[in-house]
C-alpha cells in the first residue's frame, strides 16, 4: 500500500515509464523490423501484410493500455498483456507461414544461429540497431531472427502475467486496495 507525505494510505498504482521495460522494449524492436520485413518481403498488397503489421502493433500497443489500465484495473491489465502475448504468438505464426511457403528454412532449436540470436537479442534492444542490421540480412535469416526474439518476448510476456498474477493475490484489487485505505483513514 503506498503513503503519502501526510501518511493518508493510498489505493491507486499508478504505473511507472513503461518506455525503459525490457518487455516493451522487444515489443518495439519486433514492431520496427516487421514493418521492414514487410515492405522488402511483399510486392504486392497482400491481407498478410495487414495480419503482420496489426499484430506486431497489437503486441506494443496492449503491453502500454495495459501498463496504463493497471491503475485502476488489475483485470483489464491481465487481459490486455494476454492480448499482448496473443498478438505475439500470431506474428509468430505468420513468419513461420512465410518461412514454410517460400521453401526457406526454419531454424531448428538447436541451431547455432539460434543461439548467436538467442545471445544477442538477449542483450541488445535499440529498435533502429535491429532495424539497420536485419535491413542488411536475407528474408530467411529476419523471419528467423524475428522467430526467436518474438520467443523471448513470449517468454517475458508470460512472466509479466505471472508478476501481476502474484501482485493481485498479494495486494488484490482495486475495491479491496480502496476499501483498506477508506478503514485507515477512518482510524480502523
Amino acid at each position: 500500500m503506498l503513503e503519502s507525505q501526510d501518511n493518508m494510505v493510498r489505493f491507486l498504482r499508478i504505473s511507472g515509464d513503461y518506455t525503459s521495460w525490457n518487455v516493451y522494449k522487444k515489443a518495439v524492436i519486433v514492431c520496427d523490423v516487421t514493418e521492414m520485413f514487410i515492405r522488402k518481403a511483399f510486392t504486392s498488397p497482400t491481407r498478410t501484410i495487414d495480419q503482420m503489421r496489426q499484430a506486431a502493433r497489437s503486441c506494443k500497443q496492449n503491453i502500454v493500455e495495459g501498463t496504463g489500465d493497471s491503475t485502476v484495473s488489475m483485470e483489464m491489465c491481465i487481459k490486455l498483456i494476454g492480448i499482448a502475448k496473443a498478438s505475439a504468438r500470431e506474428l509468430l505464426e505468420d513468419y513461420r507461414d512465410y518461412l514454410r511457403q517460400n521453401n526457406l528454412e526454419i531454424w531448428g532449436a538447436n541451431d547455432t544461429r539460434v543461439a548467436q540470436t538467442r545471445k544477442y537479442c538477449l542483450h541488445h534492444d535499440d529498435p533502429h540497431e535491429f532495424v539497420r542490421k536485419c535491413s542488411e540480412r536475407s528474408l530467411e535469416s529476419v523471419a528467423n531472427i524475428m522467430i526467436t526474439q518474438i520467443h523471448q518476448l513470449d517468454t517475458m510476456l508470460g512472466k509479466v502475467l505471472k508478476e501481476i498474477e502474484a501482485d493481485f493475490l498479494r495486494e488484490g484489487g482495486l475495491k479491496e486496495a480502496m476499501s483498506r485505505s477508506r478503514r485507515s483513514q477512518r482510524g480502523y
